[in-house]
């Protein structure tokens, strides 16, 4: 079921639903059967939100209660899309079209787990894949140097096969500006490289077919000190870049004026995770390998580099956090086999507990997490909610939140070491679909901004899409590749 901007919908779930049971729908009160089914899906509740951000998650994503209250049959959760329809034809709700809770109400019920359909498949691990903010391109970093941008309109044609210059170990990160017209590369080395994407050259490299700007990050005190750049984020009007690095630092670039702006002695360990709360840029959430996250508030820098705030509990380092755009939430994924969610209102003002009972060494690059310490708990945990079930080990994995327009951002999502992609209910904590296909890390994956579509990849080289509904075409049979290395970030 897709629901466009105007209300109209179009309507893809005949295949799914016989006559019988759409009459059954529309005078029995009956359920659509398994819209977002999934092999070993799990709907139990780990727990349910007692906060702010579970009303907020339902006003977005749940249908107006007039609308509820005014169907026919027994009232249930959620209303199934035959009654969502026949509530707006006979303008049930008096406003004669769907409302955006209405569509993320019909559109949030499929989930993208049908598939997968090969992308791509590289001789070299994935370690980046993100969607452009419209949904139009993908990109997609690979250990190997190769960073390529896929038209998804135009049958994800490669518009841009990018040869990173300089690498250090492999693509860390990248950033592509709002309007798309560029894209920013990290690696384990302070500079960060800019790229004008939209040339239609394809093949892109380094200085020779394109010019691939060097921006410098290193603060002129640094001498010859060399660090790497493990995060990179465009701000909403593209005129800077915030990073974070292994020397324990957050940079701010002027994009405008092309020079540092801004260095932060931010944590105590690297900083593997950076992002702009909203788009205001004014705040900035950090994470780090000191197991903290902190808050940093560019209006009011009190004393040098003190932040706005520090959110603790987890018990282990930060990989990545991703806000929710409203300055107020962010998830966290953590060493400690957990995301948590976030409310800046609880943050503190310094750090008051000390984590002096943890009897084990352990390193989450070759060690598998130690049994001991999957039931601890922080004695100062600060977090709204805690999600459990994948597995942070060998990389830095990656966490969202699912897509406002289509799902009011309901659920989070993540990649996971044993090589899936794990969705889960925002409010109930509940494993709602677990996609499997690769036999290695995934480090990353994406959902579409508007469609029930998320792409993973993995270190198994594999870029893949899942959709709902199925696109009529069978799953491609990939030979799988395993590709071993010593060391990982």
């Amino acid at each position: 079921m897709f629901v466009t901007a105007s209300g109209v919908a179009i309507d893809e779930m005949g295949y799914a639903m016989s006559r019988l049971e759409i009459e059954s729908e529309l005078f029995d009160g009956g359920n659509v059967t398994n819209e977002a089914g999934s092999s070993n899906r799990s709907n139990k509740p780990l727990h349910n939100v007692d906060h702010e951000i579970a009303q907020l998650t339902n006003l977005r994503s749940n249908p107006h209660e007039r609308l509820r209250k005014l169907m026919p049959g027994k009232q249930q959760s959620p209303v199934s899309p035959v009654k969502m329809l026949a509530g707006r034809e006979g303008n049930y709700s008096g406003r004669g079209r769907f409302s955006s809770a209405d569509c993320c109400h019909m559109l949030s019920r499929y989930l993208p787990v049908n598939g997968p359909w090969l992308v791509d498949q590289m001789t070299s691990r994935a370690y980046v894949s993100q969607f452009s903010a419209d949904g139009s391109l993908f990109v997609a970093g690979f250990q190997g140097s190769h960073i390529r941008i896929y038209n998804v309109d135009r049958g994800w044609k490669v518009q841009k096969d990018i040869l990173a210059k300089s690498l250090r170990w492999t693509v860390t990160d990248t950033s592509l500006s709002p309007d798309q017209r560029y894209l920013v590369y990290t690696s384990m080395s302070p500079i960060v490289h800019i790229v004008n994407v939209g040339h239609a050259t394809t093949e892109s490299l380094a200085n020779i077919t394109e010019i691939h700007e060097g921006l410098d990050f290193s603060a002129a005190n640094d001498g010859c000190y060399s660090f790497g750049i493990f995060s990179v984020k465009f701000s909403t009007d593209g005129r800077e870049l915030v990073a974070g690095s292994s020397d324990d630092s957050i940079y701010v670039y002027d994009l405008e004026a092309n020079k540092l702006s801004l260095r932060i002695v931010s944590h105590t360990a690297d900083v593997n995770t950076v992002t702009f709360a909203d788009e205001s840029g004014n705040l900035i959430y950090s994470g780090s390998d000191d197991n903290l996250c902190k808050v940093w508030d560019r209006r009011c820098f009190i004393a040098k580099d003190k932040p706005a705030g520090i959110l603790m509990g987890h018990m282990e380092g930060i990989t990545y956090l991703d806000s929710r755009g409203d300055g107020r939430y962010f998830i966290s994924n953590g060493k400690d086999q957990t995301i948590k969610l976030w409310d800046i209102r609880k943050m503190s003002s310094n750090t008051t507990c000390n984590l002096g009972f943890r009897n084990y060494e352990w390193d989450y690059r070759w060690m598998d997490y130690p049994p001991q310490a999957r039931d601890l708990k922080h004695p100062c945990d600060q977090s709204v909610a805690t999600y459990k079930g994948h597995s942070v080990l060998r990389t830095l994995i990656r966490c969202y939140f699912s897509p406002e327009y289509s799902t009011g951002q309901k659920y989070i999502y993540t990649g996971s070491h044993d090589s899936r992609v794990y969705i889960y209910d925002v409010a109930t904590g509940a494993q709602v679909a677990v996609l499997k296909h690769h036999t290695s890390p995934v480090r990353d994956c994406s959902w579409h901004p508007h469609y029930p579509m998320l792409v993973s990849s993995s270190w198994d080289g594999d870029v893949v899409k899942w959709e709902f509904p199925d696109n009529g075409q069978a799953p491609a049979s990939v030979s799988k590749k395993r590709i071993r290395r010593r060391y990982y970030y």
